[in-house]
């Protein structure tokens, strides 16, 4: 058994990133910091909508909203390649109240010179409902997220007196150049992750679709890692056991969370 390093508490432990390959670095590299090494294949990739008419239209007539929710840093970045495209001026989006789901979600839309108004205490789309459920009666809210996304906070906005529209940005698909990579990985026991991080449902569900029917034999002695609740349920839906969720829904609450788990085993 490998002795506990309080520099590098995840020494000698093999970890699956499987976030879309443009964000996987900052997560590999705290890891890879930390003693881990490091393997990094896409659960997700992030593809443009079929059309951009609904989201140009709603940015197009954006100063009749009130609030403007956004759920993700690719919902961030991809609707701002469209305030571009259309030269939309940040004048222009200066009357919106911005909620954002999290802080990686509040830093992009800072970085384009936007202030957000709110971030919930917990980073899931309940919270966002809870920090705005008073606010919003009588109001027109803007959602922007992916195609395919639970349906709690416009549901639960109009039921609290909000006129809501809901625009995708952007889309998940499961990337079939991961499907060898993957299940080759997974079938070597000598290079088989001991921890697989999951950061979204989209995620969870991915995975389990590119191992398809040899998931069962491939995954003894791995741990599933969580960012939140909302994922692990999830997880459990697919019968992948959670062995490790953060307690802060973010990348650091996630790496702090396997960083405990690990050093745990080994004190």
């Amino acid at each position: 058994m490998r002795k506990p390093n309080e520099n590098h508490p995840l020494a000698g432990t093999r970890i699956l990133v499987g976030r879309a390959r443009h964000q996987a670095g900052s997560l590999s590299v705290s890891l890879r910091s930390l003693g881990a090494s490091v393997t990094e294949i896409p659960f997700i990739e992030i593809r443009k909508p079929q059309s951009y008419r609904p989201l140009d239209d709603a940015l197009k007539s954006i100063k009749s909203y009130d609030w403007l929710i956004l759920t993700s840093a690719n919902g961030v970045e991809a609707m701002w390649e469209r305030v571009r495209k259309l030269r939309i001026t940040r004048r222009t989006l200066k009357h919106l109240q911005i909620a954002a789901i999290g802080p990686a979600t509040k830093k992009a839309i800072v970085k384009h010179g936007l202030k957000v108004k709110m971030v919930p205490e917990e980073y899931v789309a309940e919270s966002v409902v809870k920090g705005l459920r008073e606010k919003v009666k009588g109001k027109r809210v803007l959602l922007v997220r992916a195609k395919i996304a639970r349906d709690v906070i416009p549901e639960e906005l109009r039921a609290a007196g909000a006129e809501v529209d809901v625009v995708e940005a952007y889309e998940t698909v499961v990337p079939e150049k991961s499907r060898v990579r993957l299940r080759a990985l997974m079938k070597s026991t000598a290079r088989r992750p001991h921890v697989v991080t999951f950061t979204s449902s989209s995620t969870a569900k991915n995975f389990a679709e590119l191992l398809g029917n040899v998931k069962t034999a491939s995954l003894k002695n791995v741990q599933f890692a969580s960012i939140g609740p909302v994922t692990s349920a999830t997880l459990r839906e697919l019968q992948m056991p959670v062995a490790i969720e953060a307690r802060e829904f973010t990348m650091g609450g996630l790496i702090r969370a396997i960083v405990l788990a690990r050093y745990a085993e080994v004190v």
